[in-house]
């Protein structure tokens, strides 16, 4: 689970502009800090299939996400690939 302390930090470091909390970027970097921690639930405990399946749904909807980014302006789109450390 996210905090509070760990979302704020993850927005300010790839917001666009003062007020920006919903931008692509921060979308992405949050989806993928969540990913992240999921994906260490369910190596431990690899009969969680509730879990799995929001998993699955997280990694689809940033995969959409980084395409919408990636139509809409691909300089972006690498930048934020190179930040997180994500596969082409």
């Amino acid at each position: 689970m996210l905090t509070t302390r760990k979302k704020s930090n993850i927005i300010k470091k790839h917001k666009l502009h003062e007020k920006d909390t919903g931008s692509s970027e921060v979308q992405i970097a949050i989806l993928t800090e969540q990913i992240e921690e999921l994906a260490a639930h369910l190596k431990k405990h690899p009969k969680d299939n509730h879990s799995r399946r929001g998993l699955l749904r997280m990694v689809s909807k940033r995969k959409r996400l980084l395409d919408y980014l990636k139509t809409e302006d691909e300089k972006r789109y690498n930048k934020t690939i190179k930040e997180l450390g994500l596969k082409k």
